[in-house]
């Protein structure tokens, strides 16, 4: 098959990946850089398998920044382009995949579209009727970042909206590339698809928002949350799992899925997933206040990562941590290998590893790292099982 897939950030890079073992793919993207890098078998994200699978495996896989001439070649097209929560209009800010599916249907009305950004509930039967076409249907991803193409190796499931024979063979082509065999497979209307990627990332979060609350109630009595984490995960129907305390929940999905849903429920009854979302909110309030107690005069910032193995770190749960420290006056700077600015959302940011320690007072840390043990005692972290 000749596919196209737009977009190569996480969910774009790893699918392209997945496919490129036995299909002829090929990646568009506006940044030069990231095309020029995967030309050169490098990859422009944080991933060991996309790493080693760019440099050691045989791939048909180039990049490019001419779209239309991508797409005017192409029998499938992935739009794996980056979708956003917007405040203003209440709903996911589509642009990059509107535009995406005007130009693709301009250049090759025939091909099949495949969307794998997450998108509101009801935006393909809209998008379908705008442009007067069946051949748009919304197949949502289930990946981790920095494990985005070892979760396309070896998928919990595969969900895709349609109910047809192209769906059935979108699906083949994903587990052709798959190193997993037996992978449950799933076919539904398109709304259906887009409530269950947003179902099933709020329940994430409200898993982690969960153990949050109760390691805060363990703080407040000074109780050992290891042990009542311990004996709740006993339970079989719990599992141990998702129960790593933290600051809170971060990066691309979970934050901008919570919202959306919750938009979605609009002139719908609903408590809980209000409820996800507000207490992702305490829970920072509660962490900057813990922090703040401790009266220090500059606060170091470990990290800005939402997780190990990650290079990412926009919503990081730490940065609204920053923040409420900020807003108290007190000194916050920031250790991030990643950053080459001098400043980061008005937080000096060192360079040394050393002097970061000399200088703060306390040292956050969402995940505590082997590099701090030599100063522990100045790490304020809520980590417990050393894990996402």
């Amino acid at each position: 098959m000749d596919i196209v897939v737009v977009g190569t950030g996480y969910v774009g890079l790893s699918n392209a990946v997945l496919l490129a073992q036995h299909n002829r793919v090929t990646a568009v993207d506006i940044d030069a850089q990231k095309v020029a890098q995967i030309n050169q078998q490098q990859s422009p994200i944080k991933d060991p398998d996309i790493e080693h699978f760019l440099a050691n495996e045989t791939l048909s896989l180039t990049a490019t920044t001419d779209a239309t001439s991508a797409y005017a070649q192409a029998q499938w097209v992935l739009i794996a382009t980056p979708t956003d929560y917007d405040p203003e209009t209440n709903y996911f800010n589509t642009q990059s995949v509107d535009a995406v599916l005007q130009q693709v249907l301009a250049a090759n009305p025939s091909c099949h579209i495949v969307i794998r950004s997450t998108i509101p509930v009801g935006y393909v039967a809209k998008k379908r009727a705008e442009l007067g076409t069946e051949r748009v249907m919304f197949a949502p991803e289930f990946l981790r970042e920095g494990k985005a193409l070892h979760d396309n190796l070896y998928p919990s499931r595969i969900i895709v909206g349609e109910c047809s024979e192209r769906a059935e063979q979108f699906a083949q082509l994903l587990q052709q590339g798959a190193r997993k065999t037996d992978v449950p497979v799933q076919y539904t209307e398109p709304t259906e698809a887009e409530a269950i990627k947003l179902f099933a990332n709020t329940y994430l979060a409200m898993r982690v928002a969960f153990f949050n609350e109760l390691d805060t109630y363990a703080a407040h009595h000074d109780l050992d949350t290891r042990q009542i984490i311990d004996g709740v995960c006993l339970d079989p129907r719990i599992g141990n799992h998702y129960n790593n305390p933290s600051f809170g929940y971060g990066g691309y999905c979970l934050p901008k899925d919570t919202r959306q849903l919750l938009a979605n429920y609009d002139n719908v009854p609903q408590v809980m997933i209000g409820a996800i979302v507000d207490a992702n909110r305490t829970r920072k309030d509660f962490i900057a206040e813990a922090i703040a107690a401790k009266q220090p005069q500059v606060v170091g910032v470990y990290r800005l990562v939402m997780k190990a193995g990650s290079d990412n770190f926009r919503s990081s749960a730490i940065q609204g941590i920053m923040r409420r420290l900020q807003t108290r006056g007190i000194e916050v700077i920031v250790y991030e290998p990643s950053v080459t600015e001098s400043r980061f959302a008005n937080c000096a940011v060192e360079k040394e590893l050393q002097d970061f320690k000399k200088k703060s007072d306390i040292i956050i840390s969402n995940r505590m790292a082997e590099e701090l043990a030599d100063v522990a005692d100045k790490v304020y972290t809520r980590d417990i099982y050393n894990n996402d």
